[in-house]
């Protein structure tokens, strides 16, 4: 939109005719997104996404709103002048009506907030629910969840990896199997791409995001380390390597994103072969072999004449069908990668979101240490340090007498989510390469998050602290997305630190974990496929109960 509408001329003077314009950065201001992304959801009763166009009254009130409007369009179908010629007369002549759709809005925004119940409780039988859910929403031939567009799931992958059943943890293997081995992981430099635009996990949105390869990093060492499987590995060493060399920031920070672009305009195209560049690229042997194994044998997969690479046939496969060592053909596919990775590096690289935001950064520590713990590797947990380091210098700023303030960028206030990966990065940095400024540290941000963002009448946190600029509606949400609820991870990481601090710390952190689980608990039960962190949560809170 950005180049079809708001640099056009016709459509810039539309705008300034009638409205005043403001573009927002999602990443900076994550409060206004979320708030406006659920306004849209209840007024269009459709799923959000970016980029989201929204139509404020003076006050900030939301009564239209759409995602992508095209700047030309078949005829019947609206166009982005058409509606801003329609949105003036909307304002112009219906503003009674819009008034009393701006107060079924709160209304609607109000009940959205969790309520408390004490009766509702978390247990195995939740649990199967949540299972049962999962199952319910498999792709069993392709691996993840629902239809098209496909994103990876990562906080439901992770919870059905850890559940302890068989049937279960092969659910999650087989998804991450899946991804790992079409085209949203990036065949050939490491880590993953947004989403898959098919079902098949083929073609990505090919915007490289820091806070999924964060969080998938974690996941695929999880996986590893249960499995050992030499797919995961590759994944996870593939995936830490790419992240530090082509998102590590001076200082030690992390960029938070690569953009899907190439410098003109072409979305995909450093990514992308065509047949012949291979060709010259690959030796007449490694070209044998890995046509076959990254689909080039089969019809172009991308625009209808290039190919996006996948691994169609495995090594075990192929070595079967030509009668060769498995082992000789894994290293003549590592080579060939390598010499692909070489020549790809000399295409105009895409740009990259330079950015180092506190939380992102915080879910790449946590991958890191992940990876480093599983795969052996100091060199990655002396990289996480690092970026610990960065993050406690530049970010945090402890006047010693009151709760210290955190920031997600330079000169801007953290949010909820930014003190919940940050503490969760914290502890397992601690945990891995346990250091003496680890602890006061994780219960500065611990007395932080209770003392900023906690709701002292009902339990939870706020996404935004108590002194930020009131919104239309201050949220308070449970769902994972593509990262996980705020304040799962929040619940999660003060009972983990309440069993490393004395008293009286240890008793306010493991209550202010309980009392988020128990807002939630109704939510929860209601829809526990999309609130597994919480439930994995509150099933660790009832066992600590029980041994008690």
């Amino acid at each position: 939109m950005a180049k079809e509408s708001f640099s056009d001329a016709t459509t810039a003077a539309l705008i300034n005719e009638g409205f005043v314009a403001i573009k927002v950065d999602r990443e900076e201001r994550p409060d206004l997104d979320a708030i406006y992304q659920m306004a849209h959801q209840l007024l269009r009763r459709s799923g959000g996404g970016w980029p989201l166009t929204i139509f404020l009254s003076p006050q900030g009130m939301p009564f239209y709103s759409g995602t992508y409007f095209p700047s030309a369009a078949p005829e019947g179908q609206a166009t982005f002048r058409s509606v801003l010629i329609s949105i003036s007369t909307i304002w112009s002549e219906q503003r009674p009506a819009l008034a009393r759709q701006d107060q079924a809005l709160r209304q609607a925004l109000a009940a959205s907030q969790p309520l408390r119940d004490e009766q509702a409780v978390l247990d195995a039988a939740v649990s199967a629910q949540a299972h049962q859910q999962l199952a319910t929403a498999l792709d069993a031939r392709h691996g993840g969840f629902g239809a098209a567009p496909k994103f990876p799931q990562p906080s439901e992958l992770a919870y059905l990896l850890h559940s302890g059943e068989a049937q279960a943890r092969d659910m999650a293997l087989f998804s991450l199997r899946k991804m790992a081995e079409g085209g949203l992981y990036d065949q050939i430099g490491g880590g993953f791409f947004r989403y898959s635009v098919d079902a098949q996990w083929q073609i990505p949105h090919f915007e490289k995001m820091l806070c999924d390869n964060g969080v998938l990093l974690a996941l695929y060492a999880d996986a590893l380390a249960l499995t050992g499987e030499p797919l995961f590995r590759r994944v996870v060493e593939d995936t830490a390597t790419w992240a530090l060399r082509e998102m590590q920031a001076n200082g030690g920070g992390f960029y938070a994103s690569l953009a899907a672009d190439d410098t003109q305009g072409r979305e995909g195209h450093f990514y992308v072969w065509a047949s012949e560049d291979l060709r010259q690229a690959l030796s007449s042997q490694e070209w044998d072999v890995c046509a076959a194994h990254w689909g080039l044998v089969d019809a172009p997969n991308f625009e209808g004449r290039s190919w996006h690479l996948r691994l169609a046939r495995p090594a075990a496969q192929l070595a079967a069908t030509l009668q060769r060592p498995v082992a000789l053909l894994e290293e003549l596919i590592t080579h060939a990668r390598d010499k692909l990775l070489i020549e790809r590096n000399k295409r105009d690289h895409p740009a990259p979101d330079t950015k180092v935001l506190t939380g992102w950064t915080a879910l790449m520590i946590t991958g890191l240490v992940r990876a480093a713990t599983v795969c052996q590797r100091p060199d990655w947990l002396k990289t996480a340090r690092a970026a610990l380091d960065f993050l406690r210098k530049e970010r945090w700023r402890d006047d010693g007498r009151s709760s210290g303030q955190l920031q997600t960028l330079p000169g801007q206030a953290a949010f909820l989510d930014d003190h919940a990966f940050l503490l969760e990065a914290v502890l397992a940095l601690h945990q891995a390469d346990p250091q003496p400024p680890d602890l006061p540290f994780a219960e500065g941000l611990a007395q932080a998050l209770l003392a900023q963002f906690e709701d002292r009448d009902a339990g939870g946190f706020f996404f935004t602290r108590h002194d930020a600029p009131a919104l239309i509606h201050r949220l308070k949400t449970g769902a994972d997305a593509a990262t996980p609820s705020g304040n799962a991870v929040a619940a999660q990481a003060l009972l983990a630190l309440s069993g490393q601090v004395a008293a009286p710390n240890a008793a306010r952190y493991r209550l202010a974990a309980a009392r988020c689980v128990r807002v939630f608990a109704a939510t929860v039960r209601a829809d526990p496929a999309s609130h597994t962190r919480l439930l994995q949560t509150g099933i660790a809170i009832n066992k600590l109960a029980t041994d008690a």
